[in-house]
């Protein structure tokens, strides 16, 4: 109603001013007669003008007796005294022409107002886009993504290696498709499912293949994109958010990073400053309470960090569901990888089986990064086909880094790197129940990695035991304890096997309740995320007093040195292996698991 009538006052503004311009040339030239020079001067005789105005180019003025048509005013252009008596003297009938100057005159002080308002209309509206309002009619509108069917593209064949949670959103999907089957005993479609897993697992992937598969009207927005620099504009863009998914309803709403927007309300807040945040989360809430899913309006949210969610949102009633989407399995990834490598040209003889081996813990984002790696490296040196060695050559780009063949070694750095490497194999090598080694080298990769071990699973694996760790800690330790035992001294080379294993340390100790010294007692508060280790924790509370926190210092330290002792027996027992395959290594740069004189021995 308040649009209709601004729209109405701008055409009446408008019809008055044109009104006006219309009644202003009207009085100037509605009772004006243009007459000719000759004219002016014959009348100018006979006495019949009272007045005179003189321009540049004009003469105006004003009759003692007004016209017959009733005009007492004329008009007529000045001409150069002598020019019209040259002209008489020939008998030349002549009159000037009055130029119409309204054109001119109008477009003199309204052009440049034009301009200015167009540039200063530019500018707000610039200015509007970078704060995200999009105009100040819009500020409460939604940016929502509308995809449907045709757009996503995207069904469940398109996602794999997440069968589980496959089969949780098969349900939603069929409710879409069939509400009133699905429904015939009064169950109810969740109202909320929330998608929870690490970076890279498919979370928006398995969101757009729901729709789809169901074929309904996809609303995808970020969490992050209700939030703005005014209060009150985020629970507005919700508020419309759902109203245009109950207009396309049956339809799917899917907001992505739900953490921008449903933090827990007083995390991390010092003194206020959070109102808009917390108003839009307000606004969600209720309209999580107020939609009826039997309708056919299904939210979807994805997030990686749960833990921090208000408990308000993720309570039942609201998100009735949680999904776990994990890091893919080795069968998982062998769907995963097949997924992707439908795009490339491959080798029959690669075998995705072992390519899946080589990558535990590989998300779907890092296996599809992976196949492109390869067909980069196979596109590279001019192959027909991506070969099981280009996949080899994308596991050592995308774990240990890019080669570094401008950095170069002196022969003692070449002779120690190759020292510590082959320690790291012989000590896998001769420990029970250790992942094979696949490949050993000595060429600089990434930021600071100057050689690599790669060791290849033979299976997943979901429990460790206490010795499986011991034996962990007793590799990263060989190739210190090779470097110990070879020159008599240390070097730098092992700080990022250092850190490893005091981690490891630390968690049996403080987390496993692995260490007789300290008891079974967890010390160290697991906290859960998806975003990696040592990341999205708050600070760190000990429970523990001073002597407690020696005797888990002692036991760290003791787990340390013992793992250290256990490499440097086993590489003092087997050091004519270790070094002349040190030697082989100086040589080739570069051994596989079939060029390690070792391997046989290994059980």
């Amino acid at each position: 109603m308040q649009k209709t009538q601004q729209i109405n006052l701008g055409y009446t503004i408008l019809a008055i001013a044109l009104i006006l311009l219309f009644q202003t040339w009207l009085a100037e030239h509605g009772a004006t007669e243009q007459i000719a020079y000759g004219e002016f001067e014959r009348l100018l005789e006979q006495g019949e003008i009272s007045e005179v105005r003189v321009s540049e180019r004009f003469l105006e003025g004003r009759l003692r007796n007004p016209r017959p048509g009733g005009q007492s005013r004329f008009v007529t252009t000045r001409v150069e005294p002598g020019f019209a008596a040259h002209l008489k003297q020939y008998g030349v009938e002549f009159a000037g022409v009055i130029e119409s100057t309204l054109l001119r005159d109008v477009l003199s002080w309204i052009l440049p107002v034009v301009v200015f308002f167009g540039i200063w209309m530019f500018a707000i509206r610039r200015m509007a886009e970078r704060q995200g309002l999009g105009g100040m009619m819009s500020i409460g509108k939604s940016r929502a993504k509308v995809y449907v069917e045709r757009s996503t593209g995207v069904t469940f064949d398109d996602v794999a290696g997440v069968d589980e949670a496959k089969a949780e959103l098969q349900e939603i999907v069929n409710f879409l498709r069939e509400p009133k089957r699905h429904g015939r005993l009064g169950a109810r479609i969740p109202k909320g499912v929330l998608l929870v897993g690490p970076p890279g697992t498919g979370k928006t992937l398995l969101a757009r293949a729901v729709a789809g598969q169901a074929g309904v009207p996809f609303f995808s927005i970020s969490g992050s994109e209700f939030v703005e620099m005014f209060v009150g504009v985020g629970a507005a863009r919700v508020r419309d958010l759902f109203e245009q998914a109950w207009l396309a309803a049956p339809s799917i709403i899917f907001i992505d990073e739900l953490d921008a927007l449903g933090r827990a309300r007083g995390f991390g807040q010092f003194g206020g400053g959070h109102d808009e945040k917390e108003q839009t989360l307000n606004q969600l809430l209720s309209e999580l309470d107020g939609f009826d899913p039997s309708t056919g309006i299904v939210l979807l949210a994805a997030t990686n960090r749960p833990e921090i969610l208000d408990p308000a949102l993720t309570r039942a009633g609201r998100f009735d569901r949680q999904v776990l989407v994990d890091r893919p399995d080795r069968v998982g990834r062998v769907q995963i990888l097949k997924v992707h490598v439908r795009k490339v040209t491959l080798d029959p003889a690669v075998i995705l089986d072992e390519v899946a081996a080589l990558t535990p813990g590989f998300t779907g984002a890092d296996l599809a990064n992976l196949v492109n790696e390869a067909a980069l490296i196979a596109t590279r040196g001019d192959a027909a086909q991506v070969t099981m060695s280009h996949f080899t050559a994308a596991v050592e780009r995308v774990v240990a880094g890019l080669e570094r063949h401008s950095r170069v070694m002196n022969a003692e750095e070449r002779r120690a790197v190759a020292v510590h490497e082959t320690g790291h194999a012989l000590v896998a090598c001769s420990l029970p129940g250790m992942d094979p080694v696949h490949k050993v080298s000595i060429i600089p990769r990434g930021i600071g990695a100057l050689g690599y071990t790669i060791q290849r699973p033979t299976e997943d694996r979901f429990l460790m035991s206490r010795q499986n760790l011991k034996d962990k800690m007793a590799v990263l330790m060989g190739g210190r304890a090779a470097e110990a035992l070879v020159f008599g001294e240390v070097s730098t080379g092992a700080a990022d096997d250092l850190d490893k294993i005091t981690e490891i340390a630390r968690h049996m100790v403080m987390r496993y309740g692995m260490a007789d010294e300290v008891g079974q007692v967890v010390y160290d508060e697991a906290q859960p995320h998806f975003l990696g280790e040592g990341l999205a924790q708050g600070p760190i509370l000990r429970e523990h007093s001073e002597a407690t926190g020696r005797e888990i210092d002692l036991a760290v330290k003791g787990l340390v040195d013992e793992a250290f002792r256990r490499a440097r027996e086993i590489l003092t027992a087997r050091r004519p292996e270790l070094e002349a395959c040190a030697e082989l290594l100086l040589t080739k740069e570069t051994l596989n698991a079939d060029e390690l004189p070792f391997v046989r021995q290994q059980h």
